[in-house]
């Protein structure tokens, strides 16, 4: 894995979801992390960016993760994103927050 040049962490409450990429756009790995593994994981990672959705808790793991040489870089949610997530009509008024 001494070929990744950036990760995709989707933080959630328990488990993360880390994709990593290759400079030519191929997946090196996909992980499902506990919040326990993520450090000793992205640790033995070679330095790269290391890319997350901004949210309350993404500043923390952001310092955390900015202290093991990695270059982090939070990535501000937008509608069009809430849109492509809440499809479903049934979603409306649920987790989207009324984004349609």
């Amino acid at each position: 894995m001494d070929n990744v040049t950036i990760i995709g962490i989707d933080l959630a409450k328990r488990v993360f979801h880390a994709h990593g990429a290759r400079a030519d756009g191929g997946v090196a790995f996909r992980k499902r992390l506990t919040r326990a593994q993520l450090l000793p994981f992205l640790s033995a990672q070679p330095s790269c960016i290391v890319a997350m959705e901004a949210c309350a808790s993404a500043h923390d793991w952001g310092r955390a993760i900015g202290g093991l040489g990695h270059d982090v870089r939070l990535i501000p949610p937008t509608s069009d994103l809430r849109q492509a997530i809440c499809k479903a009509p049934k979603e409306r008024h649920g987790r989207c927050g009324g984004y349609r």
